[in-house]
This record gives C-alpha cells, sequence and structure tokens, in this order.
C-alpha cells in the first residue's frame, strides 16, 4: 500500500510530463521520452553544471588553505537552502492540505501509511533539488582533496544528512504555510508575494555572487574563526565532508532525534490539518440596500475577481503592474545619469534617448498580457458569458478593461517620469508620453484580438491557455520585436527625421490601429466571441 500511495503522490507531482492539459489526453511514449530527457538535462546538465563551476571555484583555494570544511558548510547552505524552498510548496499542498485528504481519509488505511508515503514524496523532491548541488560538491572535493575511505562514507552519510534536514524545514515550513493560508481568504496573494520574493533574492544574490566569492576567499580565515567561535555547530557541520567520524555521528543522531519528534508531532495534528477547512465566522445578517450595478462594471468585477484568485494569472500575465512603475521609479533615482550617457555615446544621433526610454517601456508593456488568455480562460464556462442579456462587445470591453486600467495607469507615472528625467525638448516630452500609452492601448487590444482569433477551450489545467497558448507566445514576443524595431529603425535612418516626427508617427499608427481593433472587437470580434 505504501508503494502505491508513493507512485500516486509522484505521479500528481510530474503529472505534466504523462498527460497534455492542453489536449485533454496523455502524451505518446515520444512526448513523454522527451520530456523526461528535458527534465534531465535540466536538473543535471544545467543546475549541476552551475553548482560544478561554483565547486570549483570554491574547493581548491579553501582546501590549500586547510579549511574543507567551510567548503562543505556553504555548498550543504546552498543545498539545504535549495531543496527547502524547492518542496516547501509541495509539502503544504501534498502533504497537508493535498486534495484528496477526505477521500484517503475515508478509504481503510491507517493514517501513518498515507503520512508516510508523502513524507516520502517530500523527501524525494528535496533530494531532487539538493542533489544537484551536493553531488558536484563532492565529486569536485573528492578529485581536488584526494579520495579516502573516510571521506567517502562521512560524505555519503552528509548527502543523507542534508536530505533529511532539507525533509525536516520542509515540513516545519510546509505546515507554518499550511497554518497561514487557512487563515487567508484568498492564498493567490501567499502564492504571488512567495515567488516574487524568491524571484528577487536570485537576482540579487546572481548579482552579488562574484563579490560574495571574491570577498569569501580572500577573508576566508577571518570567516572560519568567527564560524568556530560563534557557531561550532557550523564547524562540525562541515568536518563531515572532511572525514570526521565524531561530527558525523553527532548530526546523525540529532537528525534521527529531530525526526522522531517532527513524525511524533505531524501524527498529532496532521489528521486535524488535514480536515480543516479554514476559520469560518458566524456572521449576522443585517438588511441593507445593494447597488444596482451596470452590466459592464458587474463583468470588470468578474474579471478583476478571476484575475487576482489565480496565482498563475497574476505571476504570469501581470508582471508589469510590478515593473513598469518599477521602472519609473528607477528612473527618478537614476535616469538622470543613464540619459547622459547615452546622450554621448548616441551624440551622432539626437534624440535617441528618448527613442530608447520609449523602447524600454514598450518592452514591458508585454509583461502585462490578461486580456490574450481571457477568452480562453472561460473553458467549459462560456456559455454563460454567452448566454448572458448583455452585448457580446460588452464581455469583451469588460475582458480588456482590466488589462487596460493595469496597464495604463503604471504606465503613466513612468512616462511622467521617463519625461522629467530625459532632457529633452517639450515636444519629444510631450510624445514620450503619449507614445508609451498609446502603444500600451494598442497592444491590449491587439493582445484580445489574437486572443479571440486563437482561442484555447479544452483545457484541464488554467496554466495551459495562461503560459503554453501561441497567442500569449505571439504577443510576448511580438512586443519584443516591435520595440526593438522602434529602436532600430531610428538608428538606421529614423534620426534623419528627428525623435519628434518620428514618435509623432509611431503614436499615430498606434492610435490608428488602436481605433481600428476596437471598432473590429466590437463588430466581427463580438460574432467571433459569439460562435465560439
Amino acid at each position: 500500500m505504501l508503494g502505491l500511495l508513493l507512485k500516486k503522490q509522484l505521479t500528481e507531482v510530474f503529472r505534466s510530463y504523462f498527460y497534455d492539459a492542453k489536449k485533454n489526453k496523455m502524451r505518446s511514449k515520444p512526448a513523454i521520452a522527451l520530456w523526461i530527457v528535458f527534465f534531465v538535462v535540466i536538473m543535471v546538465g544545467v543546475l549541476g553544471g552551475m553548482f560544478t563551476v561554483l565547486s570549483l571555484s570554491l574547493c581548491g583555494s579553501l582546501v590549500m588553505a586547510d579549511m574543507g570544511w567551510l567548503y562543505f558548510v556553504l555548498m550543504g547552505g546552498i543545498a539545504i537552502l535549495l531543496g527547502a524552498f524547492g518542496s516547501v510548496f509541495n509539502t503544504y499542498a501534498g502533504l497537508y492540505l493535498a486534495k484528496d485528504n477526505d477521500l484517503l481519509l475515508s478509504l481503510p488505511i491507517p493514517v501513518g501509511t498515507i503520512m508516510a508515503a508523502r513524507l516520502l514524496n517530500v523527501f524525494l523532491l528535496g533530494a531532487m533539488y539538493s542533489l544537484p548541488v551536493l553531488i558536484p560538491a563532492l565529486a569536485v572535493y573528492w578529485i581536488v582533496a584526494g579520495v579516502t575511505v573516510s571521506r567517502v562514507v562521512c560524505g555519503v552519510l552528509l548527502l543523507l544528512i542534508i536530505t533529511v534536514i532539507v525533509l525536516l524545514l520542509s515540513c516545519v515550513l510546509g505546515w507554518a504555510v499550511a497554518k497561514i493560508s487557512l487563515r487567508l481568504k484568498n492564498k493567490s496573494f501567499l502564492t504571488v508575494l512567495a515567488a516574487l520574493l524568491f524571484i528577487a533574492a536570485y537576482y540579487f544574490f546572481y548579482f552579488k555572487a562574484n563579490d560574495l566569492i571574491r570577498d569569501l576567499l580572500l577573508n576566508a580565515s577571518v570567516y572560519g574563526e568567527k564560524i568556530k567561535g560563534a557557531a561550532y555547530g557550523l564547524y562540525l557541520f562541515g568536518r563531515i565532508g572532511e572525514g570526521d567520524w565524531t561530527a558525523a555521528a553527532i548530526y546523525a543522531a540529532a537528525t534521527a532525534a529531530l525526526s522522531a519528534l517532527v513524525w511524533f508531532l505531524m501524527s498529532r495534528s496532521f489528521v486535524r490539518i488535514a480536515t480543516s477547512s479554514g476559520n469560518t465566522e458566524k456572521q449576522r445578517y443585517v438588511e441593507k440596500a445593494v447597488k444596482l450595478r451596470s452590466p459592464f462594471s458587474a463583468l470588470l468585477a468578474k474579471e478583476f475577481g478571476r484575475f487576482t484568485s489565480s496565482a498563475n494569472y497574476m505571476l504570469n500575465c501581470g508582471l508589469g503592474v510590478l515593473l513598469i512603475p518599477a521602472l519609473g521609479v528607477l528612473l527618478l533615482l537614476k535616469g538622470r545619469e543613464i540619459c547622459l550617457v547615452l546622450g554621448e555615446v548616441f551624440a551622432a544621433r539626437p534624440g535617441t534617448v528618448a527613442v530608447l526610454l520609449c523602447t524600454m517601456l514598450c518592452m514591458l508593456v508585454s509583461m502585462n498580457d490578461m486580456a490574450v488568455p481571457s477568452v480562453s480562460l472561460e473553458g467549459k464556462s462560456l456559455w454563460i458569458p454567452q448566454s448572458l442579456p448583455v452585448k457580446a462587445k460588452t464581455v469583451l470591453r469588460a475582458k480588456l478593461s482590466v488589462q487596460l486600467i493595469l496597464t495604463l495607469l503604471p504606465m503613466l507615472f513612468a512616462v511622467l517620469c521617463a519625461s522629467f528625467v530625459s532632457g529633452e525638448t517639450l515636444a519629444v516630452r510631450l510624445l514620450l508620453v503619449l507614445m508609451p500609452l498609446t502603444f500600451a492601448l494598442f497592444w491590449s487590444l491587439l493582445g484580445l484580438f489574437v486572443g479571440i482569433r486563437m482561442p484555447l477551450l479544452n483545457w484541464t489545467d488554467e496554466t495551459a491557455p495562461i503560459k503554453q497558448s501561441g497567442a500569449i507566445l505571439i504577443i510576448i514576443f511580438g512586443a519584443w520585436g516591435v520595440a526593438a524595431a522602434l529602436a532600430g529603425l531610428y538608428l538606421l535612418i529614423g534620426y534623419r527625421l528627428g525623435a519628434t516626427a518620428y514618435l509623432a508617427i509611431w503614436t499615430a499608427l498606434s492610435a490608428v490601429g488602436s481605433l481600428l481593433l476596437l471598432r473590429w472587437i466590437d463588430s466581427k470580434g463580438a460574432e467571433a466571441f459569439e460562435a465560439l
């Protein structure tokens, strides 16, 4: 029974490798094989290769300084961090708040067996994220420092200890996330916040990695002495990799004791959390007048509700809501210096600074594409908006308005910031405001146009229309291509017209294109929507 439950858990995790949610059918055997090869390439080739390079850059210097233990502290810490974060949300969703909790608990299966299967699943997923760090780290150390029996045995034991530590951290963090999520009315915001924090942390460490490694290697002895004095446990942890049997025995005993404690605590709280449906508050009915809404405002509220209720929708189609104003803030802080440097680089082509600012703003427009999958997300419920006593163009305009509101308002702030720091003439500054706004309007309408012409309605997972549809690819890469053409054409021939005339032409083209697309959406687009 344990094996069957574990197989079920792993099948759910890797379901997309075997089942095509976009076509609502099983993948062919060659397709499954290609997906598995792709997974191996990412985990072994990309992640493994990246941490092999990191190991090579650290190991030699630290081993020569007789501080191999610090090398294992660093690489082990990275493995624990990556493994815990990679599996924590699976722990939250697959261990505590799985959708099949009620079904499994109603079957004649011991609760301990269900817990064991799910814990093994979490353990394997944590190991999947940790091993691409640990295996290269151990291999590089054995090559540099030499292979001995104690180093090999303790190294393998260190690998097991780290994977168990990842399991324990995942259980604790997953429990915390599950408890918090039960108190939240809209859990999607928790997912979005966690994803944004991870992205921010990733890029922070990515850009700071070289400086951190250089500082560590130059001051390794200083940091090593501080760790020995203030955090002796970390020193013992690193000594395991160097073949210290005493340190290995201490950590093995400690992780075994903590594992028993976590099992005991989970066995007491698992059923309560797994069967919890969240906080339910008793509310007293109070008679009050309901404000009458127009059909458009009611549909707009419905579209905003769909957007804010889906973490996938917000992360994949609404990242520009944050990036566009962030660019405005960056321009306020560093814009004048950037514009001065660009002005000197392109001194032979006056007005290039304004065009490049427009290019950056137009590229960020592609980060907001809520209108593209809005029709496809209706899926099998498409008959509901089609059967409402409202015109089809009203339904489509409500879908369009979500993107317009969430794009034009942040864009207005960003273009005002860009205009303020550009240092251009009044006419160019005015066009620097108008051109990105009209382009955002045009691209929103174009996104809805493509979404109507290329709907994907037979999905079983909402990520299919949001991330895997051809319409999304066309809009994202199309925006990048048009933005690149905006800058490229000016540098080639547009500078002869001057920035004022050049940006005025693009503004006029975007405005005319917007009017034509809006007319199509209100007429032929509405007819196509009714015929879907």
